[in-house]
């Protein structure tokens, strides 16, 4: 099936993506959202198109207020319906019982703990029983994600995953907001290029790459929090 969806949708720009999502897959397809530029790109053109798709997101419990805003505004401007996925409360009270609110600053295995209470199992119920995971992935975001293909199967989620905007620059992504007046979070505009938790996001200085403000104390290669590992 991967290949056939590769070869039928080879060439086609985001809105044909969408709208092949839509007519062959429908309510078995799903999209996340961050409410990230990308994201808010492909929530506008789901609207257009009054795509069957469900869409939810992934709070975390330690976003922005901005990104609160930005959510708001989406739902007042779209009037779509956003399912939101949050941590195991128990999960989390142990985690902060045992290592403390920034256990996440330790090191790389604790940090990764977080991201697994806090993100990837929430995810796992957030698409459990779908067939299509859209998301907002674009080629030139990481080192690791220039890797992927437009149509890929997770391996470990046992989805097929469709980037619409796999090919898109960064000013097309500005372009089309700025064009369709899409609400999009005001911290992009401070230097917050990609945006996740407060405590693990920060401003990308000039010369930085793309994820250079997520989790920066860390190695600044391939750094994922798990949601896009394809493979085992």
């Amino acid at each position: 099936m991967i290949e056939q969806i590769k070869s039928e949708l080879k060439g086609a720009d985001a809105r044909s993506i969408i709208q092949y999502i839509d007519e062959h897959f429908g309510q078995d397809a799903v999209f996340s959202t961050s409410f990230g530029i990308e994201d808010q790109v492909i929530t506008h053109m789901l609207a257009e198109q009054k795509s069957k798709v469900s869409i939810f997101t992934l709070d975390t419990g330690r976003l922005f207020p901005e990104t609160y805003y930005v959510w708001n505004r989406t739902l007042d401007l779209y009037k779509l319906k956003i399912k939101a996925y949050y941590p195991n409360s128990q999960s989390v009270e142990r985690l902060l019982e045992e290592k403390g609110p920034s256990s996440f600053y330790n090191s790389v295995e604790d940090r990764k703990e977080c991201c697994q209470i806090r993100k990837i199992e929430p995810l796992k119920r957030a698409i459990a029983g779908f067939k299509v995971w859209i998301t907002g992935i674009r080629a030139e975001q990481s080192q690791n994600r220039d890797q992927m293909e437009n149509v890929e199967w997770d391996e470990v989620n046992q989805i097929i995953k469709i980037h619409p905007l796999y090919n898109w620059t960064l000013k097309e992504v500005e372009s089309y907001l700025k064009t369709n007046y899409v609400p999009y979070n005001p911290l992009h505009d401070k230097g917050f290029i990609s945006i996740g938790c407060q405590p693990c996001t920060r401003a990308v200085q000039d010369g930085e790459d793309f994820r250079a403000g997520r989790w920066w104390w860390e190695d600044q290669s391939k750094k994922e929090c798990g949601l896009h590992v394809t493979h085992k």
